[in-house]
């Protein structure tokens, strides 16, 4: 599968659904995906292969013992869930999701492709999430050099 990546604008209609990119939909050849809350606010959205990786990954190193992982798959496993897109290539946003990220009915909403997976932000929360982490942008490409030289 090619990479994910791009910046795309929507907006989410009164049903609560979000026409997803034609650009990654056509990389994607999918008919689902598998969506759960995210990091800062935001929803994750992965192909169900991809997902599989991941979640089993986390389940194969966890025990229900261990309260830390037991707060990560509770926050992000448990919350998942497989959503199919629809005839005109629509994806509906479940409403516990929607409530997590913030996504308001007729909002703007922002998809990032991040290589295997996706991002689904409301704008007004993005930009707000970019203001305040603007300063710590150097700090983090910094923190990557010896992965990126």
């Amino acid at each position: 599968m090619d990479m994910l990546i791009g910046e795309y604008s929507n907006t989410m209609d009164d049903k609560g659904r979000i026409q997803f990119p034609a650009k990654l939909r056509s990389i994607l050849n999918q008919d689902s995906l598998v969506i759960t809350q995210g990091l800062d606010h935001c929803l994750m959205l992965f192909t169900t292969e991809e997902w599989k990786i991941l979640a089993g990954k986390m389940v194969g190193k966890s025990s229900i013992f261990d309260n830390q992982k037991r707060l990560v798959m509770r926050r992000f496993i448990a919350p998942a869930q497989s959503v199919d897109f629809d005839k005109s290539g629509r994806l509906s946003i479940p409403q516990s999701l929607r409530d997590y990220a913030s996504l308001n009915l007729g909002g703007e909403c922002i998809i990032f492709g991040m290589d295997k997976y996706m991002e689904l932000w409301d704008a007004a929360v993005f930009r707000k999430f970019d203001e305040d982490s603007a300063p710590s942008v150097q700090e983090a490409i910094e923190s990557m050099r010896d992965i990126l030289l």
